[in-house]
């Protein structure tokens, strides 16, 4: 194993230990991993890293215990009328972070240029994706920005507003070629992330999936059915 790969692993404990805590007292974490209190809590707190054999042995260990579409379902909030706030989840730094691992894991092999979204929610989940990648996050905004010459922008009408969205993104921001990854936190409709594509095709890049944190309805079997490339969400609410 490279030097790179231990402390990243190394790591991957850490996030795995911080989000359990939040579950289980250090007492239930000791008696888990048969390992005193204080060394798991600087282990929690980042103070002292495991070797990369315990490191191993732990993460096999407690992986288990992390059922990561249940901790997002748990964190988000609805309210009397079925809006929901998923800002829990986003702002969980922890939980985003081992959900951007299990995400880039799945297209480390697909030769991914660069993460897309759309501002500003899908942001916080692109850049965290993006890092686990390895390569650059651009995203589209709903305004032109003072600076910027040269804009790839894109017109259409939310079902659920009946006006007219336009997207625009700087022209630098993807080249031909380019193998690209759409994430957001929450798609609906599907219309922003067509968008996405369309803005894609206008410059020459090539989607290569997209992945969401949330889906509502059947949005995903109609986005499979329409576009050939990998379309997933972590969970899906009716």
């Amino acid at each position: 194993m490279s030097q790179l790969k231990s402390v990243q692993e190394k790591l991957k404990l850490i996030r795995v230990l911080r989000l359990l805590k939040k579950t289980y007292t250090y007492e239930e974490l000791s008696r888990m991993t048969g390992l005193p209190i204080t060394v798991l809590n600087r282990y929690v707190r980042g103070k002292v890293l495991p070797s990369a054999e315990r490191t191993r042995k732990l993460l096999e260990l407690l992986t288990p215990y992390i059922k990561i579409e249940e901790e997002v379902r748990k964190r988000i909030k609805f309210d009397e009328h079925g809006f929901f706030d998923n800002m829990p989840v986003l702002g969980d730094t922890t939980l985003m972070g081992l959900i951007a691992e299990k995400v880039a894991s799945d297209y480390l092999d697909r030769g991914v240029d660069k993460v897309l979204t759309a501002a500003t929610d899908g942001i916080a989940l692109g850049v965290h994706i993006a890092r686990e990648l390895g390569v650059d996050i651009v995203y589209a905004k709903k305004k032109k920005e003072v600076g910027v010459e040269k804009f790839y922008e894109v017109s259409y009408v939310p079902s659920a507003s009946g006006s007219v969205t336009t997207l625009y993104l700087p022209q630098w921001a993807l080249r031909k070629g380019e193998n690209v990854l759409i994430v957001d936190d929450v798609i609906r409709s599907g219309e922003t992330q067509k968008a996405l594509i369309e803005i894609c095709k206008r410059a020459g890049a090539k989607p290569a999936g997209m992945f969401f944190l949330i889906s509502v309805g059947d949005v995903i079997d109609r986005l499979k059915k329409e576009y050939s490339v990998p379309v997933e969400s972590l969970i899906t609410l009716e």
